[in-house]
């Protein structure tokens, strides 16, 4: 039998009290809470909980997320998968919940029901009602993960809606994702069952799906930070919100996690008690998850932290064991199985080009910190009877590799990135992940789309004197490296990037969703440029 006492001020979210007590532990669980009349220089709180997050955006695998995730004091995630999904299926799905098994840490996942996201991108795998009812029967699936294909539902898609109904029977809560739904479309939306959503970009979207019932995920990633525009429907809904990071890069990861929007809402003068209550006990609640909330008999998962305001993590405990301890893992590093499903032989420059046959240009704009993207129509500029990059009015070409199998590449054009030299490249698109890359010549884009090849995934910077990549090699978009590896290569590729012109403020984040064909206005994907709001292919030059 572990027995230990922890002393402090407890504080206890659930009754909006907080008290000088000692905490008894007895394998894993809190066995009983002793009231004291003295006052102790640290605090006990619940611990952290991102209610919606895609491990593999990290970079990283599970086991190595933990490390640096119990630093920040999470104690737990519902992760959806999806990304590996697509590459690998049904079989990535268990690689992630095996590799999450090998440490103390709460993993949670989320069955992805759009895999592939739509019809209109080429993925390694596909997600059906038969794969969808085999994990909602696993315990340590705890959701119908995100339902990004809105439109199915709003449409009545006898597929999706049979995936809806296995989650009804399972009890099991539907996530949302629906960027700019409104109205009677979002009406039926919720009425499927759908529960949540993390796409919010507005207050009165918000609160109109908050009307309809369903929990707003406050999200803050690395490309899309809705923190700021969200954080005033707290004070009122502070019960149907929750705190997420969606898509996190490895160098953010590194700096915080929920530990930082928790410090942000304080210090924008929310009451504390309802921020604790988002970022430790909504997600609890609604996912049914197995974390203690500091009352007797829960399981032992809570922070020791010095100050109600800077919320300086002293110690992060998962069941009773000590996990973290003054910015330093206690998590034992394990080394992860190496799995991939990388297809497609190298490139050639000519394999890019874009022929002019008479027209404008239908142009991509990408946009700072957002997932999605604007529509501009623009003279081309051609050279010699090919549309060519426009450095000077920031037009660069952007191209799509199959990564499953040998096709012709698919070629558009946008604008944002604002590189002068070179190219930049990743095996991380969503939500197929096959190859992207954006760059000033069909040379520099073919040596970025071979680099990547070469190391069967990764993310990449080249010009006429620079190659450099992270690799990797875990279905091409997660490295088999220690966190603090993968981060610092991450900043140096980030660092490559704006030294080539780019002024984005997460260039690679940004790269990556300009595959996502479900999220608007118009994207690229390796079957063609897509209209999202559409749902039809349109050509480069109109």
């Amino acid at each position: 039998m572990k027995y230990f006492e922890l002393h402090g001020n407890i504080v206890d979210v659930l009754n909006s009290t907080i008290y000088p007590g000692t905490l008894k532990i007895c394998n894993g669980r809190i066995a009983a809470i002793t009231r004291e009349h003295k006052h102790y220089d640290t605090y006990i709180i619940p611990g952290f909980v991102d209610a919606h997050v895609h491990i593999e955006s990290t970079m990283l695998t599970p086991s190595e997320f933990a490390r640096i995730a119990a630093v920040h004091g999470t104690v737990a995630t519902i992760s959806d998968v999806h990304e590996i999904a697509n590459i690998l299926g049904i079989d990535g799905i268990k690689y992630m919940i095996e590799d999450a098994s090998r440490v103390t840490f709460k993993f949670y996942f989320g069955a992805p029901p759009c895999v592939p996201a739509s019809a209109f991108e080429t993925a390694g795998a596909s997600i059906g009602v038969k794969e969808i009812e085999e994990l909602l029967r696993l315990d340590e699936i705890k959701c119908l993960a995100e339902v990004m294909n809105f439109t199915a539902v709003v449409d009545n898609d006898p597929i999706i809606m049979e995936k809806l109904r296995i989650a009804k029977r399972y009890s099991k809560p539907v996530d949302g994702h629906a960027p700019g739904l409104r109205g009677e479309p979002l009406k039926k939306y919720v009425c499927a069952g759908i529960s949540t959503d993390h796409e919010c970009t507005t207050v009165d979207e918000a609160l109109e799906k908050l009307s309809l019932g369903m929990k707003i995920q406050i999200r803050e990633g690395s490309a899309a930070k809705n923190f700021d525009t969200l954080i005033s429907i707290i004070d009122k809904h502070y019960t149907d919100c929750m705190f997420c990071s969606d898509d996190k890069h490895p160098h953010d990861l590194m700096k915080g996690h929920i530990n930082e929007l928790v410090t942000r809402a304080v210090v924008y003068g929310l009451d504390l008690m309802k921020v604790l209550r988002i970022a430790c006990v909504n997600p609890v609640l609604h996912y049914k998850l197995d974390v203690g909330l500091l009352q007797v008999g829960d399981p032992a998962d809570f922070l020791v932290i010095d100050n109600l305001r800077d919320f300086n993590i002293l110690k992060t405990y998962i069941n009773g064991e000590l996990v973290a301890e003054t910015g330093n893992p206690l998590i034992p590093r394990v080394m992860p199985t190496i799995v991939n499903n990388f297809n497609t032989s190298k490139k050639k420059p000519h394999d890019f080009a874009t022929p002019y046959r008479g027209g404008k240009l239908n142009v991509i704009e990408a946009i700072d910190d957002q997932l999605l993207t604007d529509w501009l129509v623009v003279p081309p500029k051609v050279v010699n009877g090919y549309v060519v990059p426009d450095i000077e009015r920031d037009i660069l070409k952007i191209a799509v590799v199959n990564r499953y199998k040998d096709t012709t590449p698919s070629v558009g054009f946008v604008r944002g990135f604002g590189l002068k030299h070179g190219a930049i490249a990743s095996s991380v698109a969503h939500d197929s992940h096959n190859i992207v890359a954006v760059g000033v010549t069909d040379e520099s884009i073919c040596k970025a789309v071979n680099l990547i090849i070469d190391h069967k995934g990764g993310i990449c910077a080249v010009s006429k004197d620079i190659e450099a990549i992270l690799p990797l090699p875990i279905a091409g978009i997660m490295s088999d490296a220690d966190y603090s590896e993968v981060a610092h290569r991450y900043v140096e590729l980030d660092r490559i990037a704006k030294s080539l012109g780019s002024q984005l403020h997460a260039p690679f984040m940004t790269l990556s969703f300009m595959t996502l064909p479900v999220i608007p206005k118009l994207k690229l994907t390796d079957k063609g440029l897509f209209d999202v709001e559409k749902h039809e292919f349109i050509n480069i030059l109109a």
